[in-house]
Parts: C-alpha cells; sequence; structure tokens
C-alpha cells in the first residue's frame, strides 16, 4: 500500500518500485534527451564538493600536524600513502618538475574517489529515510543518491578532468607545433596521405580513454550500490513478512550474511577503484610526456 508525501511523490510499494526511487537523482529538472547539460544532479554535487572539502581539510590536517619526530599512526599512514603515490609517479612521470603539480594531483584524486567510494557503505537507507522527512518538508523532491561516483556525469566529470590535464602537458612539454605534429604523424608514421587517418585515430583514442576512465569506475560502483539495495529488500521482506515456515526466516538471516560478506569485499572494490583511477591519471598523464 502506497502513501503519498508531501511533495506528490507515492512511497515504493513493490521492489522494482523501491530500487527505482533510489536510483533516481535529486534534479532540477527530467533530462529531455540521452545528454542534456542543463540537468543538475544535486545529491551528487552536493556529497561530491562536501567529501572533497572534507578530503583536502584530512591532506592539510596530515601537513599541519607533521613532526620530524616520530609520526602517530595518522601522520604515519598519509605519509605512507603520500610516498606510495610518489613512487607510482617517478615509475611512470620522469620529469621531475611535472611531478611537483601531478603527484600531488594523483594523492588528492585517490583519496577523494576512496571517500566518495566509501558513501556506499552507508547503510542504504539512512541518509535517504532522514532526507524523506527533510527534503519535502523543505519544498525538495523525495530522491536522493549518496554515492557521487555511481553517477556517470561525475565520472566522465573526473576524467574529463584528467584529459584536460595530458592535453595542457602535451603542449606544455612538447609545444603547440610538436603536439600539432603528433596528431597527424602518429601512429602510422609522417607521410601527408597518412595525417588524415593518423589524427582520426588520436581523437579516437582520446574519446577512448576518457570515456573507459569514467566508465570504469561508475560501472563497478553503481552495481555495488545496486546489489546493497538487493540486499536490504531482503532484509526489508524479513521484517515486514517474517514467517519461518515460508522462508521469510532464512531471507533474514540471508540479508545478514549477504550484508556482511559484501560489505568485506566492497571495501576491496573501493580501495582498488581508487587506486585504479589514480594509477590511470598517472599513467595518461605520463604519456603525454612521451613523444611518438
Amino acid at each position: 500500500m502506497t502513501t503519498e508525501h508531501g511533495t506528490g511523490h507515492a512511497a515504493p510499494a513493490n521492489a522494482t518500485e523501491y530500487i527505482q526511487h533510489h536510483l533516481t537523482h535529486l534534479q532540477n529538472h527530467k533530462a529531455k534527451n540521452v545528454v542534456d547539460f542543463t540537468v543538475f544532479n544535486f545529491d551528487s554535487l552536493f556529497f561530491s564538493i562536501l567529501i572533497g572539502v572534507l578530503g583536502c581539510w584530512v591532506l592539510w590536517l596530515a601537513a599541519r600536524r607533521a613532526t620530524s619526530g616520530v609520526p602517530g599512526r595518522f601522520q604515519a599512514l598519509v605519509e605512507i600513502l603520500a610516498e606510495g603515490v610518489e613512487n607510482q609517479a617517478k615509475g611512470v612521470i620522469h620529469n621531475a618538475q611535472s611531478r611537483k603539480l601531478i603527484s600531488p594531483l594523483a594523492l588528492t584524486v585517490a583519496v577523494w574517489i576512496f571517500l566518495m567510494n566509501f558513501m556506499d557503505m552507508i547503510p542504504v537507507d539512512l541518509l535517504p529515510g532522514i532526507w524523506h522527512q527533510a527534503g519535502p518538508a523543505l519544498g525538495f523532491k523525495d530522491y536522493l543518491r549518496v554515492v557521487p561516483t555511481a553517477d556517470l556525469s561525475t565520472t566522465l566529470g573526473l576524467s574529463t578532468s584528467v584529459l584536460f590535464v595530458c592535453l595542457v602537458y602535451n603542449v606544455k612539454i612538447k609545444g603547440v607545433g610538436g603536439w600539432a605534429h603528433e596528431l597527424i604523424a602518429a601512429p602510422f608514421g609522417d607521410k601527408w596521405f597518412l595525417y588524415p587517418v593518423n589524427f582520426l585515430m588520436q581523437v579516437i583514442e582520446y574519446v577512448a580513454k576518457t570515456v573507459s576512465h569514467g566508465m570504469r569506475l561508475f560501472g563497478n560502483m553503481f552495481a555495488g550500490e545496486l546489489v546493497f539495495m538487493l540486499i536490504a529488500l531482503m532484509g526489508g521482506v524479513w521484517a515486514f513478512q517474517f514467517n519461518p515456515v515460508s522462508g521469510g526466516f532464512w531471507l533474514g538471516v540471508g540479508h545478514v550474511v549477504a550484508g556482511t560478506v559484501w560489505t568485506l569485499f566492497h571495501i576491496l572494490v573501493i580501495t582498488l577503484q581508487a587506486f585504479i583511477f589514480m594509477m590511470l591519471t598517472l599513467i595518461y598523464t605520463g604519456q603525454a610526456h612521451d613523444a611518438h
């Protein structure tokens, strides 16, 4: 049985409506086309900015409290993370001057994406449940997604930013003329009749890198978010239709077991995805330093 909220949206009546509701963003308006740059996902913007500020504050706090003596646990953790990123950067980017900017950038990306991914560890209905009461009271719609990296616009925005950094370093390292010549002379050779083919291949390479960079992170986080919703549904059925004879009891057991196992596994996933995105950022910017 559905109940109406102040905004006129009905509460989910079944599993399908529950998932659809949780997969709907808080937007200014619905998209009119597949790509609509006038649509803003306010929930993704809010949480990504909030988490970004939090991540920068944590790194700033570690730098502010750094001492030359025996480091505490917090300082040691940040130092290990920073040294690890710097070592990875040295293996990919051989220009020491470039690493002064790219290494901190990669560290920031890794921390930011990990923290955004970590939002998936919060119980599915906790923050949306709070918004269910607060949102309509403030005049907003009753929709809220709390994992920014499960939003394709966020991940593609991040990968596009990395593309922009790569383009800047292509021009900075090779010069406008050198990079322009590379666009038409690689990968098949500096022959005039191959210029169109080379340029087309270069464009395809840049587009493919950017799209795959963002889609990889989005796909993993979206799938993880969906699995948590399915596990939450198992617990919901157990809570509202508890009946050991019909199997509701085993749904409750499955909810606890599956939730625990998937949470432990997902900790590895969110960490790995942050590392992969950071490494690809280093690799792509490193390639911008290489001449074909």
